[in-house]
């Protein structure tokens, strides 16, 4: 807890299955994928990206953050490029995200959108968002605003993500964080540590169901694939019994 400054450990609940009530399969740690939008030296986005993957290290998650450094623009190259390949996998090891933009002309960066667009929505039948949970935070140069966010949210449903109620919104982010980088205590950080949170308890939840969950009649039509536990077909496919 030394790293986390801000946080009162008296009030600090990590999410447990026990309290969540179910009975997990997987006992590996939460895998966090967390991505942001700006190159800049001094960036607010990777600097409360760095906040959000601190909490969620404390709340017992296993974390990565993607730098986008070099990635190319969507369709330049192809998907073996080494940035490319490296967001692709990084997608495909995750089970929850955290995307954080700047606001910029009213809306994402370039920057986050590339990340977004080079994600494949599916590829060889394998699908690297679809059931993954996802938190979403901005920050602003400027007074409290929602359009980052708000993009952000439409292509999380886009990419058929589950997108947790909570979000983050940093107005005049320039404020918000000290010399060294680290977010300055106040409400806003606690709403980062109220987002981190939910974001792991809806992981929790969902990780282990996100086949069941996205698992489509129209795609099993399509495929002829029968449902799980199909021996109810038999009794709906059988010829009502007459009148008597």
């Amino acid at each position: 807890m030394t790293d986390l400054p801000n946080v009162d450990p008296a009030f600090l609940a990590p999410p447990t299955t026990e309290q969540l009530g179910i009975a997990p399969q997987f006992a590996h740690a939460p895998r966090i994928l967390l991505l942001y939008g700006s190159l800049r030296e001094r960036s607010y986005s990777r600097l409360l990206i760095l906040e959000a993957e601190r909490l969620l290290r404390a709340f017992g998650c296993e974390t990565r953050v993607f730098d986008p450094a070099g990635l190319p623009l969507p369709d330049s190259v192809g998907s073996e490029h080494p940035k490319v390949a490296e967001l692709r996998e990084l997608a495909l090891w995750s089970e929850g995200q955290v995307w954080c933009s700047p606001e910029r002309h009213g809306a994402i960066t370039g920057i986050m959108k590339a990340q977004i667009d080079w994600i494949p929505l599916e590829e060889a039948g394998v699908r690297p968002t679809q059931g993954r949970t996802l938190a979403v935070m901005q920050v602003s140069g400027g007074s409290q605003s929602f359009n980052a966010v708000n993009t952000l949210r439409l292509l999380g449903r886009w990419m058929r993500m589950i997108t947790i109620p909570n979000q983050s919104s940093v107005p005049k982010a320039y404020t918000e964080f000290d010399d060294e980088g680290r977010m300055k205590p106040g409400p806003l950080y606690d709403r980062v540590v109220d987002v981190m949170e939910e974001l792991v308890k809806f992981t929790l939840l969902t990780r282990d169901r996100a086949a069941y969950l996205t698992d489509r009649y129209s795609e099993r039509k399509a495929e002829g694939r029968l449902p799980a536990g199909a021996e109810h077909l038999a009794a709906i496919a059988a010829p009502a019994e007459p009148c008597r």
